[in-house]
């Protein structure tokens, strides 16, 4: 089936270039040959240059969701105590997968479009001693927020010493992140935002920390026992059948971001977002975000305004303009429209969003000025 050119805005999966399509046509290998070997200690190596750590990072063949679902099971045990500062949709979904597997998840609720405040974690750690771990949700897709996880981490693992599980989906290889300087203990991301290729793959790193909790955690697992990923790694393979061609992709991604340096690729996305934010306020929208210092530089979340049919929005700009916008997820449905600017994006990407919402504004009851 072939789909007419579009501009994919959502913030994932987002565009793939060219040349990582061609790298994923490669032909086919053996899984358990030396061929696939020599590809995933090479990728293995460059990931850890884009988590910047010395220590473990692990490749799972699963969506994103399945590297935190591994970050949980493979730390904790059922019954034990989980806080969760959450401020929008995908801090809700972290939690309940803890949920799902018997933690006590203690749920610290912020208003979506803020922040999550420090101080409100240290609260909260100080109350209930046992606490065992703490589950972070770097960048929060459904609102545009990118939360202060240095921050945060300085007062869980700093003063209090506990577990750090991040969920990096739309952060990672994006937005700066420096894993062991920031003392995270499980991260987990995914292919299919600032890596450039398809879903289908997701990333893990594990501190030394995290290895020692595994000792004593309960939680069933099996597909995602990061242990044994670990142990087939060594032997430059991966316990069950990965995604090869998706691995193809990787490889020629990574180059990439290597040859363009990860501070060029953090300054990229930092323009992008800013060029975006100021574009959307000259079309007279009102950004979401309510801290702009801690808006996104992935995703623009954008206030729908008052008497516009926010669905009817995002469908003339697919249907007549080719422009595909994420829409609003659980209580912001309807609300908000979002614009994704992660990966493989360029300025031209945002021109053409920009003069496209400019021509369907109107034609769906808004006037600016």
């Amino acid at each position: 089936m072939n789909f007419p050119r579009q501009n994919l805005r959502t913030p994932g999966p987002t565009p793939i270039p060219d040349d990582v399509v061609a790298a994923m046509g490669s032909p086919m290998i053996d899984h358990r040959g030396p061929e696939f070997r020599d590809l995933i200690l090479r990728v293995t190596q460059q990931l850890k240059q884009v988590f910047m750590t010395r220590h473990d990072v692990l490749i799972l063949t699963a969506s994103g969701t399945g590297a935190l679902e591994a970050a949980i099971v493979n730390s904790l045990s059922p019954g034990d105590k989980v806080l969760m500062p959450t401020a929008g949709a995908f801090g809700d979904r972290f939690g309940d997968a803890a949920e799902a597997y018997g933690a006590q998840v203690q749920r610290l609720n912020i208003e979506w479009g803020q922040a999550i405040d420090p101080g409100l974690v240290r609260r909260a750690l100080r109350q209930d001693p046992e606490i065992k771990a703490v589950l972070v949700t770097h960048n929060e897709t459904s609102t545009g927020i990118t939360h202060d996880l240095e921050s945060i981490s300085q007062v869980v693992k700093g003063e209090f010493g506990k577990l750090l599980l991040v969920d990096a989906v739309s952060s990672l290889g994006c937005i700066p992140l420096p894993v062991d300087g920031w003392s995270c203990d499980l991260v987990g991301t995914a292919s299919q935002k600032g890596f450039m290729i398809p879903p289908g793959l997701s990333f893990i790193s594990v501190s030394p920390a995290a290895w020692e909790a595994r000792k004593s955690a309960t939680m069933p697992r099996f597909y995602f026992d990061l242990a044994a990923a670990r142990q087939y790694l060594e032997l430059g393979q991966t316990p069950w059948t990965p995604n090869v061609a998706a691995f193809f992709g990787l490889s020629a991604a990574l180059d990439k971001l290597m040859e363009q340096g990860m501070e060029s690729v953090f300054d990229h996305h930092a323009q992008i977002a800013e060029f975006t934010r100021n574009g959307v306020r000259e079309l007279g929208l009102e950004l979401f975000a309510q801290d702009e210092k801690r808006a996104s530089n992935t995703v623009t979340a954008v206030k729908i305004p008052q008497g516009v049919d926010g669905p009817r929005l995002v469908r003339i700009m697919h249907d007549d303009e080719h422009v595909v916008l994420a829409g609003g997820q659980g209580k912001l449905s309807g609300k908000i429209f979002r614009i994704g600017h992660l990966g493989y994006v360029s300025q031209e990407d945002i021109e053409e969003v920009l003069e496209a919402l400019q021509r369907v504004l109107p034609q769906v009851g808004f006037r600016h000025g």
